[in-house]
C-alpha cells in the first residue's frame, strides 16, 4: 500500500487526493477481484487500476470545470503561476513532466516494476514503455541541465 499512496502522490501531488484514490483503488480492486488473471502480478494490477481511477477522474474534473465555466460566465484560466515557477530541484521538476512520463518514471525507476509488468499495468504495448522511458528520462535530463525544448506537438488525425 505504500507503494500505491506514493504512486498517487506523485500523480494528483495533493496528500488527501491521493488518499481516495489509492482508497477507491483498493475498493475497485475488491470488489473486482474475480476478473484479476491469475498470471498478471497482483501489484502491477492495482497500479492498472490506480492509473486508470486517476485518468477517468482528471478527465471527470475537465468536463465539470468546463460546465462550470460555461454557467458561470467565466473564462477557463491557463496554467497556474505556481505550475510554471517550479523549476528549481529534481522533484520540482519532475513534477513538471507529463503524467504518461511521470507514470512510467515511477513505475519502472521507483516502484521496480519490469518493464513488462509497467505495461501491464498501463495498458499499453512494452515497445511504448521502453520508448517513453527513454523520452522522460532524456527529458527530465535536459531539465535538470536548463536546456529543456517543449514538447513537440502531434498532429492527430
Amino acid at each position: 500500500m505504500p507503494h500505491l499512496q506514493r504512486f498517487a502522490l506523485w500523480l494528483t501531488r495533493n496528500p488527501h487526493s491521493a488518499e481516495d484514490l489509492v482508497q477507491s483503488c483498493l475498493f475497485k480492486a475488491l470488489t473486482h477481484s474475480a476478473q484479476r488473471k491469475p498470471e498478471h502480478s497482483l501489484r502491477a494490477w492495482l497500479f492498472s487500476i490506480l492509473y486508470r481511477q486517476f485518468i477517468d477522474g482528471e478527465r471527470r474534473g475537465k468536463r465539470y470545470r468546463a460546465i462550470l465555466a460555461f454557467f458561470t460566465g467565466e473564462e477557463r484560466s491557463g496554467p497556474s503561476v505556481e505550475s510554471m515557477a517550479i523549476a528549481d530541484d529534481t522533484l520540482a521538476l519532475f513534477a513538471t513532466l507529463p503524467t504518461d512520463y511521470r507514470a512510467i518514471l515511477l513505475l519502472v525507476s521507483v516502484e521496480e516494476l519490469s518493464y513488462k509488468e509497467a505495461a501491464m499495468a498501463l495498458n499499453i504495448p512494452l515497445g511504448t514503455v521502453m520508448s517513453r522511458l527513454s523520452r522522460a528520462r532524456k527529458l527530465l535530463h535536459e531539465k535538470l541541465e536548463g536546456q529543456a525544448a517543449p514538447l513537440p506537438l502531434r498532429r492527430l488525425k
